[in-house]
């Protein structure tokens, strides 16, 4: 990856649609509609094309929910890292693995970092239905950590389940980023990403990654115009670098959201910071060096 070309990195963005379907349901985003208005459904071929329009990269993934909802994920880790592997100017391939599999969420998070070479890992802990901190997930942070992956969560209010009867049967309380504070004692050299503006949580995001060294937040799911102040002045000053830009593509486009951040009353140091530089230090990625240096 030729870094030097890119303008921002996303960290959050979603594969809808699989290559091998015939058609578009629209089954994967019209819960998702009444929240955030019509959502287009991308192929990972079409998602690369798209960021590679704007010169960024992106981080893609699907939710595995299997232990809540029953069904497989309408696009499979396997894909998505195979078809990632055609575009590496462009893609970061994450993989989810629904820790209520139990042990054989451990082997296939194996297989996928072995074999398909996924380069870390998301998980939704409202929409798969467990705490972060649960020590039954722990066997499967191991293979994470071990592996020197990053592990990005969920966190705060979620559009999944949003205006149903019953929120869709989603628990809101698995997603307060509090539980994450144990994960990031028990595994202090798994880098560990706390998804979205946390609301109504956000003081709790901003006091585990400002005491956690490998914890950062990535700025997804929110127009930055709606953003808690104490999250703007945090991002602004203490933890400047350890904020990251994520869209949540398709839910909320980059453009949109690059938009409202040149409107955010921050220092010109940061947003580089934020937008890019955080981002490649945390994936590992080394910009080329100009014959100047």
């Amino acid at each position: 990856m030729d870094t030097s070309r890119l303008t921002a990195i996303d960290v959050h963005t979603h594969v809808l649609a699989s290559v091998t379907e015939k058609e578009r349901t629209g089954t994967a985003s019209d819960s998702l509609a009444k929240v955030f208005g019509s959502i287009p459904e991308l192929t990972v071929p079409e998602l690369a094309e798209y960021y590679r329009e704007r010169n960024m990269a992106a981080v893609v993934f699907t939710v595995d929910s299997i232990t809540r909802t029953g069904n497989e994920s309408r696009v499979s880790n396997e894909e998505i890292a195979e078809q990632s592997a055609e575009y590496p100017d462009t893609l970061i391939p994450f993989a989810s693995v629904d820790p209520g599999r139990g042990a054989a969420a451990v082997r296939i998070a194996r297989r996928l970092i072995e074999d398909h070479g996924v380069r870390g890992f998301k998980f939704h802990p409202s929409d798969q239905g467990f705490f972060p901190n649960d020590p039954a997930a722990y066997p499967l942070y191991e293979v994470i950590a071990e592996a020197g992956l990053p592990a990005l969560f969920h966190s705060g209010q979620t559009g999944v389940g949003a205006g149903q009867r019953g929120g869709g049967g989603i628990r809101l309380k698995y997603s307060n980023p509090m539980h994450l504070d144990d994960v990031a004692v028990d595994f202090p050299d798994m880098p560990i990403i706390i998804a979205h503006p946390s609301v109504p949580w956000q003081d709790e995001a901003l006091a585990v990654a400002g005491h956690k060294p490998q914890v950062y937040i990535d700025l997804s799911g929110w127009s930055p115009k709606y953003f808690p102040p104490q999250l703007v002045a945090q991002a602004n000053s203490l933890l400047k670098t350890k904020v990251l830009f994520g869209s949540d593509f398709p839910a909320l486009t980059p453009d949109r959201w690059l938009s409202d951040f040149a409107k955010l009353d921050l220092k010109d140091e940061v947003r580089p910071l934020i937008l890019k530089e955080n981002a490649l230090r945390l994936f590992g990625l080394v910009e080329p060096k100009t014959e100047e240096s």
